[in-house]
């Protein structure tokens, strides 16, 4: 809605008006405007359009998730450094259904940027890891779960870890095959 900066000026200069309201013996306008400051200092650390694309994706509505996203129109300035690694993240979560170079580009920049809970940082390097497999770079794949592992401290993401191993040896014991070389 507004940058992030705006938001803090505005919660500034409510605060200021409600102090004045205290002054001029007006507490239930002075209390309102503290309350109404209160928000903008909370949308300040929470962008509202990231709430409600998560809102969204429990609900596993991607198209509309991914419609809140697109509301954020410059991420750099009106997101802080958190909320942006979140930013891609979700976006990354929607592209890995259709796109997985493109869902690859969204989840290292996340990572990149960090994000506050360790068990988003994991299941991103979960995701990494499976595109990273798909790409048969198994070394990558091999050090980004173990990464995950150590991350997710109240195991969580145990189940997918332990597929995605049993996954890369059942990859790694079929033969390679060659296309392309006829008989001679």
């Amino acid at each position: 809605m507004f940058n992030k900066n705006i938001k803090l000026v505005l919660a500034i200069l409510i605060f200021c008006l409600a102090t004045w309201q205290f002054i001029d013996r007006s507490i239930g306008n002075g209390i309102m405007l503290i309350l109404l400051s209160g928000i903008f200092i909370l949308l300040y650390f929470k962008n509202e359009f990231l709430i409600l694309a998560f809102l969204r994706l429990r609900k596993q509505d991607f198209e509309g998730s991914k419609k809140w996203l697109d509301k954020i129109k410059n991420p750099e300035a009106a997101l802080t450094r958190k909320q942006h690694g979140y930013y891609n993240y979700l976006n990354g979560l929607m592209l890995s259904q259709t796109n997985m170079t493109q869902a690859e580009k969204y989840f290292k920049k996340a990572v990149q940027l960090g994000l506050s809970m360790d068990a988003d940082m994991a299941m991103a390097k979960i995701n990494l890891a499976g595109i990273a497999m798909t790409k048969n770079r198994r070394r990558e794949a091999d050090l980004l779960l173990t990464e995950a592992k150590k991350l997710d401290k109240h195991n969580m993401l145990d189940e997918q870890i332990k597929m995605m191993k049993k996954q890369m040896k059942q990859a790694a014991n079929m033969p390679k095959q060659q296309y392309g070389r006829g008989r001679r």
